[in-house]
């Protein structure tokens, strides 16, 4: 029987798929809201309230901070070293937004996909749905502050909204292109010899980015990005040069909307290719291996297995033992500032999966609870692969950032081996306690799943940045002294009390009522 559409349906039905696309995006949102009730509900709102309040004083604060632009009668003097790094930054906000996108897939699913066969989404509302989402990321917000705030500090209280704007509609520019770029990458990964060929995209962008910083190009090519011209239509509306701003912000407001279109072509483009990586995996015959020679054994070796075979977790994990070591790499971080870096990288490793480990079991969480084998010993074996998985991500990093760090003194070394186990430990007790205490059902198969709802994801981002940060501050003060047992003795109690609650998180997951409650809810 013909499913094509006739002359009878009702003219609302035959409106563009553009215009139903976008309207289908406000229910899928509500949708997606109704998950949230009670308590839940309360800490979503909230949450929005302090973003929102965080974003009004990252952009309207700085402007009257001592050396502000115009704090002190002048304009734009000292202040000036901060305007010269402002088309950097601003160029810095488009580059993360691209890798965090390609490397999860194209960014963020309005609706899981086994609920979407169900319930049938269009590509284009999976895309604007995957853009209003965008925010909802701790990483996104933290550049957005960053550049707002340094935009303020810049051209100071005259004009400051008017300065602004261009700032704001540079945030929706590059998410816009950012989304537009990542499904490219996903429609060429899917093609034939995609992988191949994405790869050898990566290594072209990789080595051309180290030729420009061993030859001192890179600087000189950042103060000629385009988006200078984002910085000087903050000047404009700062200064009231209105046929300039004017100008700057139609610009803005025709590429994003160019790029809004190009993203929603390239969504139908990539959903008509199969996603390769994800079906190889399902469909892969794996050859038996020998039987373990343990309960823990063979209980680690299945977790590492859920790891490694999982296609976000594999991309992702890639991303954050790259990207911040390739980054340090170009600034020639020195030692004492490189203990920062396991911090960002376990905390980034923990988002992955960490802060709902279980959910990586599916509804395999059944099977495995019920096996003759002790509680403890899982939660066990969860604790040693996540630890490895955080390490060795972290120690590439390090790799990476030592090559133009020098040669470092017996203290460094010390502080920084110190910081990378103490932020470990952290970040592996901080997620398997939200793991038990805050289970959610996700299928971490697909290549953009996230391990948590958006707004919960925000909420672990701040608090795992804001202690691993801290913590990775306090070592790089310990490696400036020249006596080295001052970052052990600093780590022992850090390490003692980690433990301690790690030790109580296990007590709870031996409890059959808690393990109960968190199998249930992740195999659900």
């Amino acid at each position: 029987m013909s499913t094509a559409r006739s002359w009878t349906e009702r003219a609302r039905d035959r409106e563009p798929e553009a215009r139903r696309a976008t309207t289908d995006v406000v229910p899928l949102l509500r949708f997606r809201g109704a998950a949230l009730r009670g308590r839940s509900r309360r800490t979503a709102l909230g949450a929005f309230g302090v973003i929102a309040v965080l974003t009004v004083l990252a952009a309207w604060l700085p402007a009257y901070l001592p050396g502000a632009a115009g704090s002190d009668g002048q304009t734009l003097v000292l202040s000036a070293d901060i305007l010269l790094l402002l088309p950097s930054a601003y160029l810095g906000v488009l580059v993360i937004a691209i890798v965090s996108a390609v490397a999860s897939g194209g960014g963020r699913e309005l609706l899981p996909r086994e609920q979407a066969v169900a319930f049938p989404v269009s590509p284009t509302t999976d895309h604007l749905g995957a853009l209003l989402m965008a925010p909802l990321n701790i990483a996104w917000l933290m550049q957005g502050w960053t550049v707002l705030g340094a935009t303020a500090f810049v051209v100071g209280t005259r004009g400051l909204p008017a300065a602004q704007v261009p700032v704001l509609l540079w945030l929706f520019v590059a998410t816009a292109l950012a989304q537009a770029v990542a499904w490219t990458a996903e429609w060429v990964r899917r093609g034939p010899r995609g992988d191949w060929t994405l790869r050898l995209l990566v290594l072209v962008l990789i080595v051309t980015t180290a030729v420009l910083i061993a030859t001192d190009r890179l600087v000189p090519l950042l103060d000629e990005a385009p988006t200078l011209q984002v910085a000087l239509a903050a000047l404009y509306g700062s200064g009231g040069a209105w046929a300039g701003w004017f100008t700057a912000i139609a610009w803005l407001v025709v590429l994003g909307v160019l790029a809004v279109v190009a993203g929603a072509l390239m969504a139908h483009a990539v959903s008509r290719r199969p996603a390769r990586d994800e079906l190889r995996l399902e469909s892969s015959v794996q050859s038996p291996r020998t039987n373990p020679a343990s309960d823990f054994a063979a209980l680690v070796r299945t977790d590492r297995v859920g790891i490694w075979r999982s296609v976000p977790l594999r991309r992702g994990l890639a991303v954050l033992a790259v990207l911040p070591g390739l980054v340090a790499l170009a600034g020639a971080l020195e030692w004492a500032m490189l203990c920062i870096l396991p911090g960002l990288v376990a905390s980034g490793g923990a988002l992955l999966f960490g802060v709902n480990s279980w959910c990586l079991d599916g509804r395999g969480a059944l099977w495995r609870d019920s096996l003759p084998v002790a509680a403890t010993v899982a939660f066990a074996s969860r604790v040693m692969v996540l630890v490895e998985v955080l390490l060795l991500a972290s120690l590439l990093t390090l790799l990476l950032a030592s090559v133009r760090a020098g040669v470092p003194t017996l203290s460094q070394l010390v502080a920084v081996l110190c910081a990378t186990v103490v932020v470990t430990v952290q970040v592996v007790g901080a997620s398997l306690r939200w793991s038990v205490r805050r289970p959610f059902s996700v299928d971490m198969r697909s290549a953009r799943a996230t391990p948590a709802p958006p707004l919960v994801m925000v909420g672990y981002s701040a608090r795992l940045a804001l202690s691993t940060t801290l913590t990775g501050m306090m070592f790089t003060v310990t490696a400036r002294i020249s006596d080295w047992h001052w970052s052990v003795l600093i780590a022992v109690p850090f390490l003692l009390f980690s433990s301690y609650r790690l030790v109580g998180t296990a007590q709870q997951w031996a409890d059959p009522v808690v393990r109960s409650r968190v199998v249930a809810t992740v195999a659900s």
